[in-house]
């Protein structure tokens, strides 16, 4: 028995799919809390928070039902204990658990995080919500001591049409010592909105939390709900899934390697990178009927078959696209653009600028490659399946281009009674604040363009 399983050993259990929800101690949580866990998410109800972990020390992930760990405490007297302690990074949750149930994390954060002092009322989703807030409240950020310390505000608002986030850079002439970023201004109740809805009238919340990863999105929300139903997509069904969440990904990291490069002044890159983008958004809209593919993938499979001849023309533009990628490859290796992103923003599990945009290229490479062969062998079948209305619990999970996303929900006689989806700008944005220190601060907007950081998924 390993040491997690002697932790767990007798503990009730919620019978949550594929993986089950423990229900632990205070000395339980503790003592997860010093094992070789990575914290995924964090979130609550009105009587207990419920934390995500994955087991680092697993020795075989896919057989082990302990690989990934679904725990809750119960809140008592509106506090339970901290994660932040230990995992740094469960700040924020704690902080958006605060703000939407209003449960307390000892020794932890309560600074707002969602909550700008807007809402109707406080704590929304607790079982008795507060009052209106008398008057919003400035940001509060953490200060650093110097005297010859300066700050330096960039957003929620500024040009184009970017997600609205407050980046608060701290710096030493011009040199970047702290950044610390505030989201929550483009939150939208998501959480609210879900509950007491059918799966498939819930999914299309899930595929408008972020335009980068609605199908990513909605993959996770399906996932999840089928988990929690015991069901099973057909095989067409999963297929033309994989489709459009590799084309996607595969966008979505076009589009972010064409905005650096405009950055950073290489316009040609940029329009390359902008030309197949909007090639292969035109393909999906062939295909399935909308550029984003917003809508096209519900539980059960997805919203409708893909037009034959739709699918049948993405195929020279994937071919196209795999012969021009040694090109763009070449754009971004060349002196003077790789001399910028060589040692920009580094981070100790991210590498640099260089780093990343390498990835994206190996990334696209990859999918594309799965794409291809995918669109001559389609399974035939049926493109979904009904959904029983039954009661469940469910993780899912899926791949985006900022990474992985997954969704939890409870279902009560076939309608949402509980959801959360775990996006991952809840790691990234962490990492890009690590990697903005010791940069100079007319690098910050490259430096986060290049870690890629989501907005509205986060902002619930």
């Amino acid at each position: 028995m390993t040491r997690i399983a002697a932790i767990l050993h007798g503990t009730p259990q919620q019978p949550s799919r594929p993986w089950p929800r423990f229900v632990v101690s205070r000395a339980q949580w503790s003592a997860l809390l010093r094992e070789n866990l990575t914290l995924l998410g964090a979130w609550a109800d009105t009587t207990h928070v419920h934390a995500l972990f994955a087991n680092n020390a697993t020795p075989d992930p896919p057989t082990d039902p302990l690989a990934c760990l679904i725990v809750s405490i119960e809140v008592e007297v509106g506090f339970y204990p901290a994660l932040s302690p230990v995992h740094p990074g469960a700040a924020w949750f704690e902080r958006a658990i605060h703000d939407l149930w209003g449960h307390k994390a000892a020794d932890g954060e309560d600074r707002p995080w969602l909550d700008h002092g807007h809402w109707p009322q406080t704590h929304p989703l607790a079982a008795r919500p507060g009052p209106r807030p008398p008057a919003a409240d400035p940001p509060e950020f953490v200060e650093v001591a110097g005297s010859a310390l300066m700050q330096w505000p960039i957003g929620p608002i500024g040009s184009g049409i970017a997600e609205a986030a407050h980046l608060r850079l701290t710096l030493d002439g011009t040199a970047i010592v702290r950044a610390e970023a505030r989201l929550g201004y483009t939150h939208k109740g998501v959480l609210t909105l879900m509950r007491g809805k059918s799966p498939r009238v819930a999914a299309r919340f899930a595929a408008r939390l972020a335009g980068d990863a609605t199908v990513a999105h909605a993959i996770a929300f399906a996932r999840a709900t089928e988990a929690a139903l015991d069901i099973a997509p057909p095989p067409r069904a999963i297929a033309l899934r994989a489709v459009m969440a590799a084309l996607e990904r595969t966008t979505t990291r076009l589009d972010d390697l064409g905005t650096l490069a405009a950055l950073l002044g290489a316009t040609h890159l940029h329009g390359q990178c902008g030309l197949w983008q909007e090639y292969l958004r035109r393909g999906l809209a062939a295909a399935f009927g909308h550029r984003m593919c917003m809508d096209c993938v519900v539980p059960g499979g997805v919203a409708g078959d893909a037009d034959p001849m739709g699918l049948s023309a993405l195929r020279p533009i994937l071919e196209a696209l795999l012969d021009d990628l040694p090109s763009i490859r070449a754009g971004f290796a060349r002196d003077s653009l790789a001399a910028r992103l060589t040692g920009l923003g580094r981070c100790a599990t991210e590498g640099d600028a260089a780093d990343r945009c390498a990835r994206r290229l190996d990334a696209i490479a990859a999918d594309v490659a799965l794409v291809v062969p995918l669109l001559s062998d389609l399974p035939e079948g049926p493109a979904n399946v009904a959904l029983p209305s039954h009661s469940g619990e469910g993780l899912g999970l899926s791949s985006s281009a900022r990474g992985d996303i997954r969704h939890w929900i409870r279902i009560d006689n076939g309608q949402i009674a509980a959801a959360f989806p775990i996006d991952p700008g809840w790691h990234r944005w962490p990492l890009a604040e690590a990697g903005l220190v010791g940069a100079e601060a007319a690098d910050a907007e490259a430096i986060c363009v290049s870690f890629g950081l989501p907005v509205s998924g986060m902002d619930l």
